[in-house]
């Protein structure tokens, strides 16, 4: 599996009817793609999102996002994780 990071922007208000079953239903969605939401990052407006993902492939990650519905303006793999303390550089 891969890790990336997908930006994606959201219409005002978007976000706000995001409960338990919305989140239980994209989960859902994502294992047929054998793709996994693992956290995401809001700004205070809620309109962009920064979100991390673990796939197989960019283009799982796309297809999964096009299947539920969501946008996707970038994806980025993220292949290395930078540490405030401990190692100095992980890679995956």
């Amino acid at each position: 599996m891969h890790r990336y990071l997908i930006k994606r922007t959201f219409p005002a208000g978007a976000l706000d009817g995001l409960d338990e079953a919305a989140k239980n239903k994209v989960n859902a969605v994502n294992a047929d793609y054998r793709v996994k939401w693992i956290r995401s990052y809001a700004t205070a407006d809620k309109t962009v999102t920064f979100c991390i993902y673990e796939g197989p492939s960019e283009q799982a990650i796309r297809d999964a996002a096009t299947a539920n519905k969501l946008p996707v303006d970038e994806i980025f793999q993220v292949p290395v994780t930078l540490v405030p303390d401990g190692e100095d550089l992980v890679a995956q």
